[in-house]
């Protein structure tokens, strides 16, 4: 038991670099106007709801659709999945920054902003979806949901807290070097990815 808890909990982990909470955290700081903490609390729980739902589908289902409907395999989502969390992470490091600021006024809803693009592809985005899959096939879909659902879980609650955490790291002077120290772990995570693939590939 103890090793499948620890397993559960290094894969969310790994996840949770994948999801990359600093850019929801610079996202929601950048929304105008700047939601309060009531709707901050919503666009949250909407966004992490609506990807828990999306990701947990596309794990017991995803293997299917990819081989049986489309005609890939699993290693070219992860090679391709790969190389665009590469480019964030590379953006990161160069620029300093995850997404361009948010000028979409609340007044378009909550909801849709929740969706799109916080839930996807922010949250539930290509490395995520590629590595939601692999760790179902490789570990079964419970462990992979439940690694899931903690990375989600903690990614929330940084999200609910991302205009505390903004102001205390734009005071603080430590945004920028964080951003790109992030962008350094979510590229050498997303090469990885992308290796993994391509030595599954060439044993084929």
């Amino acid at each position: 038991m103890e090793i499948t808890l620890r397993s559960v909990f290094e894969n969310a982990l790994y996840l949770l670099a994948l999801l990359n909470p600093a850019s929801k955290i610079m996202f929601l700081a950048s929304c105008r106007p700047a939601p309060g903490q009531n709707r901050n609390f919503e666009l949250s729980w909407k966004s992490t709801a609506a990807a828990l739902l999306i990701l947990i589908l596309l794990a017991a289902a995803g293997q299917f659709l990819l081989g049986r409907i489309f005609r890939v395999e699993l290693y070219s989502l992860q090679i391709t999945g790969g190389l665009v969390v590469f480019m964030i992470g590379w953006t990161a490091i160069g620029k300093g920054r995850f997404v361009q600021r948010q000028q979409k006024s609340q007044q378009d809803g909550l909801t849709e902003l929740s969706l799109v693009p916080l839930a996807t592809p922010l949250i539930a985005g290509p490395g995520m979806i590629a590595a939601v899959i692999a760790g179902s096939v490789a570990d079964g879909l419970l462990p992979t949901c439940a690694s899931l659902t903690l990375a989600l879980l903690i990614n929330f609650l940084l999200m609910v807290c991302a205009g505390s955490i903004n102001k205390f790291l734009v005071k603080t002077h430590l945004l920028g070097p964080l951003i790109r120290v992030t962008g350094l772990i979510i590229a050498v995570v997303a090469m990885q990815m992308m290796i993994t693939g391509i030595r599954t590939c060439l044993k084929l």
